[in-house]
């Protein structure tokens, strides 16, 4: 898998939530298996099970956002080079089908945001991966679960 570049704030964002699951809902879990444990005979206590099915659950959403971490880079705003597409920039393009204009700001796990203005979108995604390395003027073309999306670049800033 490659690494993938996160901002500062997205690391932090994701850091955060783990310590959240870890000390304050998997406490809560085990205290509920505790107290469920505590009322007797576990092949029918329909408490027990489930608690212990959401602490599973719970556990496996911790283990995917350390994973995630594992897998990503940290990337200041200073580094974020304009000239081409890359992550941290922010992109406005005219969708060449509809005339429309839309912004993207590449971004990296758990930063997206698609009711954001710009549109925050993983520098994973095939509009991404399809802008990326591009320049003003160029002609980019997509294919989303949507169909393809024909794209030119107006502009390239730092996010």
């Amino acid at each position: 898998m490659d690494r993938q570049p996160i901002t500062r704030e997205g690391y932090d964002k994701l850091a955060a939530q783990i310590k959240h699951y870890e000390e304050v809902e998997m406490p809560a879990i085990t205290k509920k298996i505790a107290e469920a444990r505590a009322e007797g005979d576990l092949s029918e206590n329909a408490e027990y099970h489930g608690q212990r099915e959401n602490q599973g659950h719970l556990q496996a959403k911790i283990n995917q956002l350390k994973s995630k971490l594992s897998g990503c880079y940290i990337v200041s705003a200073d580094e974020i080079d304009t000239s081409k597409i890359g992550f941290g920039c922010v992109v406005t393009v005219e969708d060449m089908e509809f005339g429309d204009e839309e912004a993207y700001e590449l971004v990296g796990p758990g930063e997206e945001d698609y009711d954001s203005e710009p549109m925050k979108i993983l520098t994973s995604s095939p509009v991404a991966q399809a802008m990326l390395g591009k320049q003003v003027g160029d002609t980019v073309t997509a294919e989303t679960p949507n169909g393809e999306l024909k794209l030119k670049v107006l502009s390239i800033s730092a996010g």
